[in-house]
């Protein structure tokens, strides 16, 4: 089971982002979105149909209801607004665009189960710090219905699948393709766009030097390359080994541009990730040991991610435990741990039905993108020895306590990995579009009556 809590790092789409309650004294709209009744102008009209997809309509009220997020959105960017028919002509194309896709994911079988409706609501609830009950409460009180509301978190959730399975997994980006980022990105530091600081330890080779003077000079240098890719401090070696002028400062050189670098320093290091050491380079001031303490490149995926190291507690509703249960089980566990009557870990062997029930549920180090978003999003709210309320996510039930977090440098392949997802991220909006216009043409559009 815990291998399905792992997803990719580069999904796009965020429902409750979509969905966010707004800022307070703004009214919320069938779609869990703020609205103001004066915010395009307009005065209230009749409702009438503006367009048919495949025999469904759109009418007035809803362009006029997406208006006014859109609007609200301009302002809130304070941005000038715009033409507000061609804004409203653009919000009929996306709903056109939106219920054909709707239509196209029903036809093929995707659905929204009512445990994920469930989830997007608390985590709305959760990012207004409102429980259900109440964010039930003010939809009605602004005269929604709660069920339309759920039928549109249901769409939203219908399609971010639909657009993962019909668009992001489809993406592919090669070996190849990463590997001629990377070198362009490195050529371009080369020329002075990534800033490096750069720590060297320097065993200086006279000129005069003969050859067996040379050799123990580089077997020198060789012994402090060892012990510093064993993690000693290098400060500390550079004051027991380095010949530089530079000790007070650990040996560091200074974050400044690539090209003010020598070129064999850029080259030695220019596929190490922070706190890497290079292969010895010799120049004919020495041998060279070389650690990267800062490296900046801003086309490339940060070289350092914040880790978290949790463990959790699953377990998955079922014929003998409804989730209710399952949720009131979890929130008698909690206390047990928050008021030090009972070890987390020794519940997880106990009651965890997840395979890392044997390890006390330990889930070791992640970086992000590694859990699936409901279940992350949680982890990151917590404070080291925090427990969590019990959370409902695609595969069950969790508590989750987090025990420390870390900041950690990426390998070479995180960093390929990263480089990866930031080329499909490039190549989603293309494929998305092109994917659309398919979509739309496969369906029946009738436009009769201009918005507004």
């Amino acid at each position: 089971m815990l291998h399905r809590l792992f997803k990719s790092t580069w999904v796009a789409l965020t429902l409750l982002a979509a969905c966010q309650v707004q800022a307070q004294g703004l009214r919320l709209n069938a779609g869990g979105l703020a609205t103001d009744s004066a915010a395009t102008g307009q005065p209230t009209q009749a409702d009438f149909i503006v367009a048919v997809v495949d025999s469904e309509p759109i009418t007035n009220h809803e362009v006029r209801q997406q208006l006014q997020r859109a609007l609200q959105q301009l302002a809130q960017q304070q941005r000038p607004t715009p033409d507000i028919q061609a804004v409203a002509n653009q919000v009929l194309d996306d709903l056109i665009n939106q219920k054909a896709q709707l239509h196209f994911a029903r036809d093929t079988g995707l659905r929204a189960e009512e445990s994920a409706i469930d989830e997007a609501e608390q985590g709305i609830a959760a990012q207004n710090q409102l429980d259900v009950a109440e964010l039930h409460r003010r939809i009605t009180a602004e005269g929604q219905s709660v069920a339309q509301f759920r039928r549109q978190l249901g769409d939203q959730i219908v399609l971010q699948r639909l657009h993962e399975r019909e668009v992001t997994s489809r993406l592919r980006v090669s070996d190849q393709e990463v590997a001629q980022y990377l070198q362009d990105q490195w050529a371009a530091g080369a020329s002075g766009a990534v800033e490096l600081n750069l720590a060297q330890i320097l065993v200086a080779v006279p000129e005069s030097a003969s050859a067996d003077q040379q050799a123990a000079l580089k077997a020198r240098a060789e012994r402090a390359l060892a012990r510093a890719r064993k993690g000693e401090d290098f400060a500390a070696l550079v004051r027991e080994f380095s010949d530089a002028t530079d000790l007070a400062a650990g040996g560091q050189l200074g974050l400044r541009g690539a090209s003010r670098y020598p070129e064999l320093f850029v080259t030695a290091t220019q596929q190490l990730a922070v706190g890497d050491v290079a292969e010895l380079v010799r120049s004919p001031a020495g041998f060279h040991v070389l650690k990267v303490i800062e490296k900046i490149n801003p086309n490339l995926p940060t070289m350092a991610v914040t880790q978290s190291h949790a463990r959790h507690i699953l377990l998955i509703p079922s014929a003998n435990l409804s989730e209710a249960a399952a949720r009131q089980k979890l929130g008698e566990l909690k206390k047990l741990v928050v008021n030090g009557q009972a070890d987390f870990a020794a519940l997880a062997r106990e009651h965890s039905q997840d395979g890392s029930a044997a390890n006390g549920g330990d889930l070791g180090w992640s970086s992000p993108g590694m859990f699936v978003p409901e279940f992350e999003t949680t982890m990151n709210r917590l404070t080291p020895g925090e427990v969590s309320d019990p959370l409902l996510s695609r595969f069950g039930l969790h508590l989750i306590q987090l025990l420390e977090r870390r900041k950690a440098s990426l390998t070479p392949e995180q960093q390929r990995e990263a480089v990866r997802a930031q080329l499909r991220e490039r190549k989603y909006e293309q494929a998305y579009r092109t994917w659309a216009q398919d979509v739309r043409a496969r369906a029946y559009v009738e436009l009769r009556s201009p918005p507004l």
